[in-house]
C-alpha cells in the first residue's frame, strides 16, 4: 500500500497547500527570487528575508528594511519574519509588518549567523526559553494575523531543547512551528538528526514544519516519514533548483515530478537577472547577486564547475549574461 503524505496544513484559518514553504533566507528570498519560484509553482507559503525588529522603527534603517518586506499584491499567503530579543520592540515590529498586509508574522529563533546571535536574536534565543515565551506572548497580543516561530533543534549538542521551546511558544500563542534539525553549533554541517522534530510533532497541537537538507524528492519524503511533520520548508536547495517545491508537491500528490529542460532553466535564470538589473541601485550590486545565484544554480548542471569560475571572474552584468547564455546554447544544442 502506497504511503500517504500530507499535501497541506492550516495555520488557523489560513490554508497552506501545497504544504511546501520557501524558507526565509537573507540575501536570497527577496521579491525577485520569490517571483521566480512562484512562476514555477508548487509552493504554498513564501517568506521574505528576515528583518531586524529595531530596524523597522529606526529612521535611517527603516527604508531599507521595509524594502526587504516588499511583496506583490497577489503573493498570498506571505510571511514576514522578524528577529530581535526585546519583547516590546518585537511587538512593535509585528504591528508594523501586519499593517503592511502580511498574511503571517514569523519570529526568527533559528538564524545561526554571528551578527544576529551576537545581538541575542535568532538561535541564541533558545538558550533562554522563558524569554522565547515572553516574546511570543508580546507579539501575539500585538497582532491579529497568524503567528509562527522558526527555530533550530537547539543552540548546541548539549541543549537540543526544540520540543520544550516549541511547547512554550505554542502555549503563548504561536500557531505553527518550523524546526530545523541542526543546532546553531552545527552551522551548515552536522550529522542528520531529526528526532527533535518528531518529538515536537508528538507534543504539539499546532502544525510542525520540518526543515533541513530537503534537497530533492527522496529527502523530502524521508523527512515526512521520519518526523510525521505536517509540512516541509525548503531553503538553499531552491536556489540551485527553483523547481524543487513543485517537484516535491507533485510527488506528495502522487504525480511524477517535472524535470526542467535547459531552455526552461535559462528562461528562469534570465527572468531573475532582468529584475535585479532593473531594481538594484548599482551595477556592482546586481552583478554580485547574479554571481551568488549562478553559483548555486549551476551546481547540478554539466560543466557547472568551470562555468562558475568564469562567471565569478566576470566584470560586468553583460559579461556574466553572455557567458551563461553561451553555455545554455551549448546545452540546448546537445
Amino acid at each position: 500500500m502506497a504511503t500517504r503524505y500530507p499535501t497541506g496544513f492550516r495555520i488557523r484559518e489560513l490554508c497552506v497547500e501545497p504544504g511546501v514553504v520557501l524558507a526565509p533566507m537573507e540575501g536570497v528570498t527577496d521579491l525577485y527570487f520569490r517571483r521566480v519560484v512562484r512562476r514555477i509553482g508548487g509552493v504554498g507559503l513564501t517568506c521574505t528575508e528576515f528583518v531586524p525588529a529595531r530596524g523597522l522603527s529606526h529612521k535611517q534603517q527603516g527604508r531599507k528594511v521595509l524594502r526587504a518586506c516588499a511583496f506583490d499584491p497577489d503573493e498570498r499567503p506571505i510571511s514576514i519574519q522578524i528577529y530581535g530579543r526585546d519583547p516590546e520592540v518585537m511587538a512593535g515590529a509585528a504591528r508594523i509588518v501586519q499593517d503592511l498586509g502580511t498574511s503571517v508574522v514569523d519570529i526568527n529563533m533559528g538564524c545561526p549567523s554571528k551578527r544576529v546571535c551576537q545581538n541575542s536574536g535568532g538561535s541564541a534565543l533558545m538558550k533562554d526559553p522563558a524569554l522565547c515565551g515572553r516574546i511570543v506572548a508580546a507579539v501575539r497580543a500585538a497582532i491579529d494575523v497568524p503567528l509562527t516561530v522558526k527555530m533550530r533543534s537547539g543552540f548546541d549538542a548539549e541543549s537540543r531543547n526544540a520540543p520544550e521551546v516549541a511547547r512554550i511558544c505554542q502555549e503563548e500563542g504561536a500557531e505553527a512551528v518550523t524546526i530545523h534539525w541542526r543546532t546553531r553549533e552545527d552551522g551548515y554541517a552536522g550529522q542528520r538528526r531529526v528526532d527533535k522534530i518528531a518529538e515536537a510533532k508528538a507534543l504539539l497541537r499546532v502544525p510542525v514544519i520540518a526543515n533541513g537538507d530537503v534537497v530533492d524528492v527522496p529527502t523530502a519524503l524521508a523527512m515526512l516519514e521520519d518526523t510525521g511533520a505536517d509540512g516541509l520548508m525548503v531553503g538553499r536547495a531552491a536556489i540551485a533548483n527553483p523547481w524543487l517545491p513543485l517537484q516535491i508537491s507533485q510527488a506528495l500528490a502522487g504525480r511524477t515530478p517535472i524535470e526542467p529542460t535547459p531552455t526552461q532553466r535559462r528562461e528562469s535564470l534570465f527572468f531573475y537577472f532582468r529584475q535585479i538589473r532593473e531594481h538594484f541601485d548599482s551595477e556592482r550590486g546586481a552583478l554580485g547577486r547574479m554571481k551568488m545565484v549562478s553559483n548555486h544554480y549551476t551546481r547540478s548542471l554539466p560543466g557547472g564547475a568551470e562555468l562558475r569560475q568564469r562567471v565569478l571572474r566576470s566584470q560586468t552584468a553583460d559579461d556574466a549574461e553572455a557567458i551563461l547564455g553561451a553555455w545554455f546554447d551549448s546545452l540546448e544544442a546537445a
